[in-house]
Order: structure tokens, then sequence, then C-alpha cells
């Protein structure tokens, strides 16, 4: 059996899991924001969100664990409440029973903050990485173009635009990668 990290207070972490049999997780537009609304209620009290992805059999989250004298719930059962909330919803409304996810979410534990834009641009790919469309930047369950955008956001947006050092640097850094992507695509063939 494979033992499971504990979250450790003020750590970042990317959070992941899918369907149960790689099942499709979000069958309708609505599903993605519902699962974005359980997520503030849920992970929000304990966790800040700095980027995420959702796509039609999994998801992926980068958060960091608050502090502890900020968090008055305890953050396992925060993340089953999340998982166990969004499952059952889904199961009502198609009429299926049975385990949404696959097993307990995976979480890595992001041992070295510089690796953190690398991350972010990878959760943000992954659209184009599963050949969902071709340019991962206009995906709508994205935080990419949050991050862009002006509109209000419960997401770190400062701090994800100071990480790559500004919002050209932003842009600029996800346009080199997406290049590569492409490129490394013609290469296959």
């Amino acid at each position: 059996m494979i033992r499971t990290i504990s979250l450790e207070h003020e750590a970042y972490y990317h959070i992941y899991n899918r369907g149960n049999n790689s099942e499709i997780i979000f069958r309708e537009e609505s599903n993605y924001f519902y699962f974005l609304q359980l997520l503030k209620k849920y992970i929000l009290p304990v966790a800040d969100v700095f980027a995420y992805c959702l796509l039609n059999n999994h998801f992926h989250l980068l958060i960091r664990i608050k502090e502890e004298d900020k968090i008055t719930v305890n953050i396992e059962k925060s993340f089953s409440n999340l998982f166990n909330a969004y499952a059952k919803a889904f199961n009502k409304r198609f009429e299926r029973t049975g385990k949404l996810f696959e097993e307990r979410f995976k979480r890595k534990k992001v041992e070295d903050e510089s690796y953190i834009t690398e991350l972010i641009y990878y959760i943000h790919s992954n659209p184009q990485k599963h050949g969902i469309l071709k340019d991962f930047r206009d995906y709508p369950y994205s935080s990419y173009n949050i991050i862009l955008s002006h509109k209000l956001t419960s997401l770190k947006r400062k701090e994800v635009v100071d990480w790559f050092g500004g919002l050209s640097f932003y842009k600029e850094y996800h346009e080199k990668k997406h290049q590569q992507l492409i490129n490394d695509k013609e290469f296959e063939y």
C-alpha cells in the first residue's frame, strides 16, 4: 500500500486525482463550476489556491496550506468534504452509484519554490497535452486566463504574476512553452 504524505502547514502541494477507472468526472459545464464552488467552500479556509485545471476525467491544483494558527478545521477533512460533496452531487445528477474518484487524492509536496513556475505551466497546458484542444490558452476550465483578467478571483493572482516577474513575463513564459510543445509534437511524426 502506498503511504500518503501528510499535508504540512505553509507548504506548497500539487494536488491531483482522476475518475475511477479514468471515468468522466465533469460531464457538463455546470459540473466544472460546481466543483470550483466546492473548492472555495472547503479548501479556501485551509489553503490558498494558485492554479488549477479541470479536465473531463481528472484535475490538477497548486495550493499552499495556510499557517497553523489561521486554520480552525482539519485539512484532510476539508479535502474529504470537497470530494465527497462533489461525488454525491454528481452521482445524484447522473443517477449513478459507487466511487467517483480513483482513490485518495494524490499530492506532491513542492520542495523547491523555483519549480512553481514550471508547475503552473504544466497545470495550464494539460488540455493541450491530452489533445483536448490545440492551444491550452483557449481552455475555459483552467486558471490561465483568470490570472490574465482583472475579474474578482479567489486565486492568489498577484503571487502567481510575481513568480513570473510580471504579467508580460507570465504570458511570455506560457507562449514560449507553448511553442516548445508544438515543436515537440512536430518531431513525433
